[in-house]
């Protein structure tokens, strides 16, 4: 299968997803993960219409940063970020980071912006699994941590994003349903400068099942462009 097949198939599941959800296919937006990914493959999923594409690491990001800017395809961070690469990315052009999970983190972002007079979109990563050897906040922790950033000027948190335990996507499922609920609370908080308006959850193996509960960014690689050598 090509690229091109492979983007295709995607998005008529995409598509069979919203309408079993009675849902806007409009409403959600796929993420190609573009890990490893040579730039002719990216390409060909671009020419498809792909419009945005994530990367998990800064050393990568960089490489191929100027080929997404010519591309005009939206720039995503998805990846765990140590607070040290932060330098690097602010005011880059970035829409945005979906991995800030701790205060930390979010106070070294919100100072490199103020240095470069930037601000930037944001997701908040859970721990929606409550795994020990997983990055994101956890649970009872999020609204302590929302309230903080909310306070920060050059930070905008745009929504939430979760990576469930490595099941099958019906077991999946319960995780989307408890994050989806997570999401709704957190924007009934309506605190300042925290908008939910994006729900990152779902990749190759259930983003159909993410959509189903309520998913509007999905991030798929594998399912894209084949397995990472």
């Amino acid at each position: 299968m090509s690229v091109r097949d492979n983007y295709l198939t995607i998005r008529e599941n995409i598509e069979n997803a919203c309408a079993r959800a009675r849902r806007s296919v409009s409403d959600v937006t796929l993420v190609g993960v573009t890990k490893f990914i040579a730039e002719d493959a990216i390409a060909e999923a671009i020419d498809c219409g792909l419009t945005d594409v994530g990367e998990n690491r800064v050393q990568e990001w960089q490489r191929k940063r100027d080929f997404f800017a010519q591309r005009g395809v939206g720039m995503h961070l998805i990846g765990q970020l140590q607070t040290n690469k932060v330098k690097y990315i602010a005011d880059a052009g970035i829409k945005l980071i979906q991995s800030v999970d701790r205060l930390a983190l979010a106070e070294e972002l919100e100072r490199q912006c103020l240095l470069h007079d930037c601000t930037q979109d944001v997701l908040i990563e859970v721990n929606i699994g409550d795994e020990a050897q997983k990055g994101g906040v956890e649970r009872d922790e999020l609204p302590d941590l929302l309230l903080k950033i909310s306070a920060m000027s050059h930070i905008r948190v745009k929504g939430l994003m979760c990576i469930p335990p490595a099941v099958g996507a019906e077991d999946a499922r319960r995780y989307f349903v408890r994050m989806r609920r997570l999401y709704e609370d957190t924007a009934a908080l309506a605190l300042p400068n925290v908008h939910m308006q994006a729900l990152s959850m779902g990749m190759s193996g259930d983003y159909t099942v993410a959509i189903e509960e309520g998913a509007t960014m999905v991030r798929v690689g594998t399912a894209m462009f084949g397995a990472r050598i």
